[in-house]
């Protein structure tokens, strides 16, 4: 059996602050001291998880991790958190999130208690430094709210509120300087706190198809639309700089065009249903899908294949290839089939893959592969290949496929 997930760092009451007899009884080890420059210089060289896991040691210790303009000079923990299919919180089972870190391959949990209590479900959709979005559904059921919250210091704050279809079928996705887009088919609602924080502003897409997996790079969306026709997908790439929506980044400018290039060839033919994350640094891009087997249209899929964008070069290049074996797992032992294949796609028996992640990170879920993800991590120096590892005991697992979103806590935002 796995090990139970350990708590994430938090702050406040939960963060297990120590008690009066251990402070008094460590108010003399030489570390309490220190000139608190001197302490501060030291703290500030652990990572977040071990520096606020002090404040249980002594109270000079608690009082200097306290301080909220100290917190926010540590670096953030990179998380990858789960979306459970029917994230549904009961007395049993206070709100809170799975969470893994990739750094220490360690399950976390990360407690949500501070939210409203008439909160019923939950799903983190989005996310930016220190800063979650999630969807709350209430008690009575009505329509859903979007809030952001920073989970370690325990602090929330809803959005002006959005109709339904927006919460059943919009892309969420968080810009820089609190900027915030729910992109759907055929429109997109941005909020932005340069502008108006208390009404969300609405943007034709003026795509020629429904936008599929967009993604924002600095600020830059990419989305991949599908021109073909009813018989064969051809898949485009497009973008379009947030100045182009209007969001006070600048000048009005632009708005969304084709990317591409001669020197691409059929690079978009190879795979079959692709999807877009963001890639390491802010300088790259990925497209991950099934490696067709032939150009034939209904030609099964061999493997995964990740192809990378270089923003700066503007060129692709293969990123990672899933190893035959892991395959197997995702589409049953003799079979060859699409791992990303839609719902909607004629199949034998269920091989249905979620891909998520980003920055140098991707995970595959699958409801063959029980109790475990698949995670590639892009290479140090960019390199072709990648590792290709297995992640095991995945915490609450029943039925479903989860998905998840790449996550920095820390404290240097606030909502």
């Amino acid at each position: 059996m796995p090990p139970s997930p350990s708590p994430c760092p938090s702050s406040g009451e939960d963060s297990g602050e120590a008690s009066d007899d251990s402070s008094s009884s460590s108010v003399g080890a030489p570390i309490n001291n220190l000139p608190p420059d001197a302490l501060h210089n030291i703290l500030l060289r652990l990572p977040l998880r071990d520096a606020v896991s002090c404040r249980a040691v002594s109270r000079p210790l608690r009082d200097s991790l306290n301080s909220p303009s100290f917190l926010s000079l540590l670096p953030t923990l990179r998380l990858l958190l789960l979306r459970h299919p029917r994230p549904t919180p009961n007395a049993s089972s206070p709100p809170s999130l799975h969470a893994f870190d990739p750094s220490t391959r360690r399950w976390l949990l990360l407690p949500l208690q501070f939210l409203p209590s008439q909160v019923t479900s939950f799903s983190p959709v989005s996310s930016s430094p220190s800063l979650l979005y999630l969807w709350l559904d209430p008690n009575p059921p009505s329509t859903k709210s979007l809030a952001v919250c920073n989970p370690l210091s325990h602090s929330y704050r809803l959005l002006p509120p959005l109709g339904s279809a927006w919460s059943r079928h919009g892309t969420v996705l968080a810009g820089p300087r609190g900027t915030l887009l729910v992109i759907s088919e055929l429109a997109v609602m941005c909020f932005s706190p340069l502008q108006n924080e208390s009404q969300w502003m609405k943007h034709a897409l003026s795509l020629p198809t429904k936008p599929r997996s967009p993604v924002l790079i600095k600020e830059t969306l990419f989305t991949l639309c599908d021109v073909g026709s009813a018989w064969r997908s051809q898949w485009k790439l497009f973008s379009c700089p947030l100045a182009g929506l209007g969001l006070g980044f600048g000048p009005r400018q632009g708005g969304w065009a084709p990317v591409e290039r001669h020197m691409w060839g059929d690079v978009f033919e190879i795979l079959k249903r692709p999807r877009l994350l963001p890639g390491s640094g802010g300088r790259r891009l990925l497209m991950i899908g099934g490696l067709r087997s032939s150009f034939a249209m209904d030609a099964p899929c061999s493997t995964v294949l990740i192809l990378r964008l270089d923003l700066e070069r503007m060129d692709w290049d293969e990123a990672g290839r899933m190893p035959p074996e892991m395959y197997r797992c995702f589409t049953g032992i003799g079979e060859v089939r699409d791992p990303l294949a839609g719902p909607g796609a004629v199949t034998v028996g269920n091989n249905k893959v979620k891909v998520f992640g980003g920055e140098g990170r991707v995970w595959f879920s699958g409801k063959r592969v029980r109790g475990k993800i698949a995670m590639w991590e892009e290479s140090e120096d960019g390199g072709t290949g990648g590792e290709w590892s297995w992640v095991e005991g995945v915490p609450g697992y029943n039925e479903g496929v989860y998905r998840g979103i790449v996550f920095d806590a820390g404290f240097t935002a606030m909502p």
